[in-house]
């Protein structure tokens, strides 16, 4: 029998070709395995499988440590049904209180205490903050008020020029206490009028008939401001 070449089983001599699929069946790569589900890629994917698990079951562990105190309910609401139920439910439970041993007339005095308490701390309140509105406007006008005495000689000297240049002085004079009437500042027109010793200071007089005393001459202007006297006038009076 004549000796054969060496080579891979199957050959039939030094020149035939080699096909690995045909001659070499079982000779596969094992990214061929994975890939057509033999066992290489069945033991890969167990594997994968296994560790998924393993970290969800952790996952879920802890969350139900975190909320085991927390009542969970049997079964979602899902329809007017359920919400019945639900109403039913607290009904009983309300029901179910025992208020046998609660004095209601104690309570009622109670409850009756406490208004009273707070309807007083209401009305103090009020008054409070009716005195500090109060206060502060007459703060705000006590200082405005001498800011107005301030300006009384610069008056008193308009009027001494308006008598000396009335065509001159007049029309800065009328514009000067137009703008101090409407921030409350007032002259008082005292002539021709009862002698009142609140508004008018009389520095000389004349006797005539005898009867009640009147302003017979205003010598220097008075003021009033924001109701109450700022300056009294300084006038002569006549019987």
């Amino acid at each position: 029998m004549p000796d054969q070449p060496t080579g891979r089983p199957g050959n039939t001599g030094a020149g035939d070709n080699y096909d690995p699929d045909v001659h070499d069946p079982d000779m596969s790569s094992p990214a061929d395995a994975a890939a057509s589900g033999g066992p290489a890629g069945t033991a890969g994917g167990s594997q994968g499988s296994d560790d998924d698990f393993d970290e969800a079951s952790e996952r879920a562990s802890e969350i139900d440590d975190l909320t085991a105190g927390v009542p969970r309910p049997e079964r979602p609401l899902d329809g007017a049904g359920d919400l019945d139920d639900v109403e039913q439910a607290m009904a009983e439970a309300v029901d179910a209180i025992d208020i046998s041993d609660i004095d209601v007339f104690a309570v009622l005095d109670e409850r009756d205490q406490y208004k009273t308490l707070a309807q007083r701390v209401q009305a103090d309140f009020d008054n409070f903050r009716k005195q500090s509105t109060s206060r502060a406007q007459a703060d705000a006008d006590r200082a405005t008020g001498r800011l107005a005495e301030a300006l009384l000689p610069v008056l008193d000297a308009a009027e001494a020029a308006f008598l000396r240049h009335p065509e001159e002085i007049g029309p800065l004079l009328n514009q000067m206490l137009v703008e101090l009437k409407k921030q409350g500042l007032e002259t008082l027109d005292l002539d021709g009028q009862p002698f009142d010793p609140e508004v008018a200071e009389a520095v000389a007089h004349e006797p005539a008939d005898g009867g009640e005393a009147v302003v017979a001459e205003v010598l220097r202007s008075g003021y009033r401001w924001k109701g109450k006297t700022l300056r009294a006038a300084m006038v002569r009076t006549t019987d």
